[in-house]
């Protein structure tokens, strides 16, 4: 299943971004001149290479929480919760993420598992710059470095999406698509995809720019029982080769070579032991299992059952100093641009690795799991 990507935001784009002195690549003068916030700014480094991913042991935060959230949402708080939808997502006011400790975070860890989104209104987090975020997200797990995204200078392990505040922006995005809505969770790709995911907009449009959810642990209860059954044991390729060709074709980067790896099509959460659809189609390729025809007709029955079902979905918009947490282990999103002012959206990702994907939680951090045994029995195969 052939994917075009449109990745302006993440890629440098050879025409309109510049070369430093240095050979690094960044954003041009006039929008580094204009930015309110240029610690976050992308760059990027050519000479950035990194070794592939290795498997380590993901300690799951929300095991560790409190269940009746006594740090991050005491009884005698002056904060207030309000939910977005009845199954999901959550929006916080007067509490600051800045300042909870280890244990707080644990809580917010489950808390999001549970919810599957929280957005967090009035946060100081973006002014306590960027080492701050690094360091944060290291609670959560190990960070993820994006193979080819912009990344602040000096701090590789931040993804920085940026709009270019130019109308060319918007019109390359819709040259040749009349939508640019594009269902994902982040870098599924890897052999560990992130879990608890950050988010925060810097500077976007007065109105527009929204982000998008749709819970895929509804979903999967949707389903028949007997629909289920089938999908039982059925494992899905998932490659970054298209995304690496995109970078490298607008001039940009290649930090560490493209990936393929094969996760369950259902998972279960350490925290929640939940199950949900694991299914990315700018990423995901084929069920292994099945024949070429028949995996296209079930991906694209799934993919359309989670992105046309409005009652499973959030829109979450972006008030200035919010920060939205997802778990990349139950929903997909994306961003919704309709704008057509010259006007920057810029944001960064925080993207701490979760553990390798199972269905079954006994296979929970083992370096070989279901998928690995399916893998190697197929690693003669074209796929």
């Amino acid at each position: 299943m052939s994917r075009t990507f449109g990745n302006f935001d993440i890629h440098f784009y050879h025409g309109q971004d510049e070369v430093d002195s240095d050979g690094v690549l960044v954003i041009n003068k006039k929008n580094r001149d204009n930015s309110h916030f240029p610690d976050f700014l992308p760059t990027w480094d050519p000479k950035q290479k990194y070794a592939p991913l290795t498997f380590y042991k993901h300690e799951e935060p929300g095991l560790r929480a409190d269940p009746s959230f006594p740090n991050l949402l005491p009884k005698d708080g002056d904060y207030e919760v309000k939910k977005v939808t009845p199954k999901l997502g959550s929006q916080i006011t007067g509490v600051q993420l800045s300042q909870l400790d280890d244990k707080g975070k644990d809580e917010l860890a489950l808390l999001v598992a549970q919810r599957g989104v929280v957005i967090f209104r009035e946060q100081d987090f973006a002014s306590k710059g960027p080492a701050f975020a690094v360091e944060y997200g290291k609670h959560f797990g190990r960070l993820h470095i994006h193979p080819t995204s912009g990344a602040p200078r000096n701090h590789p392990e931040l993804h920085i999406t940026f709009r270019r505040p130019d109308k060319s922006e918007f019109e390359r995005v819709f040259a040749n698509r009349t939508r640019n809505v594009g269902w994902h969770s982040d870098v599924s790709y890897e052999l560990q995809p992130p879990g608890t995911t950050f988010f925060s907009v810097l500077e976007g449009p007065e109105a527009g720019g929204d982000t998008i959810f749709a819970d895929t642990q509804e979903a999967y209860k949707r389903l028949s029982p007997e629909f289920r059954k089938r999908l039982e044991g059925l494992h899905v390729l998932h490659t970054s080769k298209e995304q690496a060709t995109n970078s490298l074709n607008q001039g940009g980067i290649e930090r560490r070579k493209p990936v393929s790896n094969i996760h369950p099509l259902i998972r279960t959460h350490p925290a929640t032991g939940e199950k949900s659809i694991f299914l990315n189609k700018p990423f995901s390729r084929r069920i292994v299992e099945l024949k070429e025809e028949e995996s296209e007709a079930l991906l694209n029955f799934l993919f359309d059952h989670i992105e046309s079902a409005h009652d499973l979905q959030l829109r979450a918009n972006w008030e200035p100093n919010s920060v939205v947490i997802w778990d990349n282990r139950r929903v997909v999103h994306s961003a919704i641009i309709d704008w057509d002012t010259p006007v920057s959206r810029h944001a960064f990702r925080i993207t701490p690795q979760a553990e390798r994907p199972v269905e079954d939680l006994k296979d929970l951090n083992k370096e070989e799991n279901d998928a690995g045994d399916v893998a190697a029995a197929l690693q003669n195969t074209s796929l």
